[in-house]
């Protein structure tokens, strides 16, 4: 659809999933405008609700209240009625249908209608095919079946000269580390909405897939952003300084003194003040996305950001108790995606870690959880990554890649998609590929955690590069030292090349780290789909008795 379109007395912004009606600004759920938009596209037919169910909710069983209840949240938005409608006619055992002019000057004058009558006026003027490449392409549902296998990687340089930028981890002012969550999820933020910008190319330390380093890398971006943060008594206080390291002139620094209430005004503030700062050309639509929260409750947003920062430490008590968080936060507010896509992840690390007493199930509310997340709302990045990251448990690896994709349309410096599609390739027996992913992640985020060295490593054993794989995979214990799979891949490459006193060594601190570990238990909930790989992985480990016999 085009940024902004008219329909009756109202304006449309579906980028920002806004509808203004005379002074009143209305958010509407992404699944109430995908609606809207499908309705507007198709002005004057009458869509049944099995094409309804066909186009919003591809592939998924959804009941039909589930339409229903968006069909009243979009009248209510609209100011319609039922009965006298001036929007949404209900077409009784049909379906429904829109009735309101729909126009696509975003100015309102001089503007030509999209509905039916006109239609052969636009088809004939060459109009409306441009249009219609504009409505198909925001309209039709993400093909999450695509299978090709295309390499994808990042430019090696921002497109068209765009500025880079850091944000560097905020630091927690006090001692009370109690708050440490906060100055993570800050950051992180910080990063995903600067991502938005179209003028603008971020360079971050953000990860689903691990704790960052102890002491950030040298990132090689001109302008940095740093802060600090802490909250008591209440209170928020939020310090931000933006450094052109080029000229080393801090070129715009501010403290923040508010309510902790005010956490989401704070965020959009410091975002649009970085933008004014280095001048950059912000849209309409991207401004409405700096204003867009992902939940208007700011409780609901705490107890996730405490969850996010459980499930990175990746134990199995830190997980229950990050499950118990994003689970306040959905009560907190339904309709909160990126806690439903938490909650996914929470599900899917019982399975692999063999912590659920039934791991299909968990995988399976894995799933659940994830799709939810998608329905809620398609324009988040990491939820794609979410969901491609239960796919591949499920080894749906092609599956998954396809969800990659669309992650790094969403954003293009999304080093933890990258990062996935290396792993994802190694498991479909096509190692030569993981590197140059790998190599492009921890490039796009150069204080990512352990795991990009554990991908890195297990690559370089399948692809026999012995000197690799130890660098790598010594890089991965020095982040975390529990990390059993780094340690099963290290006692191999050591035992493939000629170490087997410390292979032995290794697989002592395997069984440390758990007693009743069996290597082809370990291997059932693994994803790796290539036997040859797997047949390698066993040789290899075999001289040192990890099979409960």
């Amino acid at each position: 659809m085009p940024e902004v379109f008219s329909l009756g007395e109202c304006r449309i912004y579906p980028a920002g999933n806004e509808l203004r009606r005379g002074n009143a600004r209305v958010q509407l759920e992404p699944k109430v405008m995908a609606l809207l938009c499908h309705l507007a596209q198709n002005a004057g037919d009458t869509l049944s609700r099995e094409q309804l169910f066909e186009a919003l909710w591809p592939g998924v069983i959804v009941s039909d209240d589930t339409l229903t209840q968006a069909i009243i949240k979009l009248r209510k938005a609209l100011g319609d009625s039922a009965r006298n409608p001036k929007y949404i006619q209900t077409v009784p055992k049909r379906g429904y249908r829109l009735v309101a002019t729909v126009d696509s000057a975003s100015d309102g004058v001089g503007s030509v209608p999209l509905n039916r009558r006109r239609w052969t006026y636009f088809l004939a003027a060459g109009l409306a095919l441009l249009i219609f490449g504009v409505i198909t392409a925001y309209i039709l549902p993400v093909d999450l079946t695509e299978t090709s296998t295309d390499v994808v990687t990042a430019p090696d340089a921002p497109p068209d000269g765009l500025p880079t930028l850091t944000v560097h981890p905020f630091a927690l002012i006090g001692e009370d580390t109690a708050h440490a969550y906060l100055a993570q999820g800050l950051t992180f933020d910080l990063i995903t909405d600067l991502s938005k910008l179209s003028g603008l190319w971020v360079i971050g330390s953000r990860s689903i897939m691990g704790q960052r380093s102890e002491e950030p890398e040298t990132v090689p971006a001109r302008y940095q952003v740093s802060g600090e943060v802490q909250r008591a008594h209440g209170q928020l206080r939020v310090n931000v300084h933006l450094l052109d390291k080029e000229t080393g002139r801090q070129i715009w620094s501010e403290r923040y003194h508010r309510p902790f209430e005010n956490l989401f005004q704070i965020q959009e503030e410091i975002s649009r003040r970085i933008a004014s700062t280095l001048s950059l050309k912000v849209t309409e639509a991207e401004q409405l996305r700096l204003a867009h929260s992902y939940t208007h409750n700011v409780q609901a947003y705490e107890h996730f950001l405490q969850a996010q920062a459980l499930l990175l430490v990746r134990t199995q008590a830190g997980n229950e108790k990050a499950r118990q968080l994003y689970r306040q936060a959905i009560a907190l507010d339904p309709s909160f995606a990126r806690a439903y896509a938490g909650l996914a992840l929470s599900f899917a690390a019982d399975y692999r870690n063999q912590w659920a007493a039934d791991g299909n199930e968990a995988l399976e509310q894995a799933r659940r959880m994830a799709r939810t997340a998608l329905q809620i709302n398609p324009e988040i990045p990491e939820i794609y990554w979410v969901l491609a990251y239960v796919n591949t448990q499920h080894r749906e690896h092609e599956r998954a890649l396809g969800l990659l994709r669309k992650a790094i349309s969403l954003d293009q410096s999304f080093a933890d998609a990258y990062a996935l599609m290396g792993g994802i390739n190694t498991y479909l027996g096509r190692s030569e590929e993981t590197p140059g992913l790998l190599r492009t992640a921890i490039r796009l985020n150069p204080d990512a955690g352990y795991l990009y060295f554990l991908l890195l490593g297990r690559a370089y054993f399948y692809l026999r590069d012995w000197e690799q794989a130890l660098i790598n995979l010594n890089e991965a214990l020095v982040r975390n030292s529990a990390s059993l799979e780094a340690h099963v891949y290290l006692a191999a490459v050591m035992e493939m090349a000629g170490d087997h006193e410390g292979a032995v060594w290794e697989a002592e601190e395997i069984r440390s780290l758990r007693g009743d570990f069996d290597l082809q238990a370990w291997l059932g909930t693994y994803p790796m789909t290539d036997q040859e790989q797997t047949d390698q992985l066993l040789t290899a480990l075999a001289p040192l008795d990890l099979v409960d016999r």
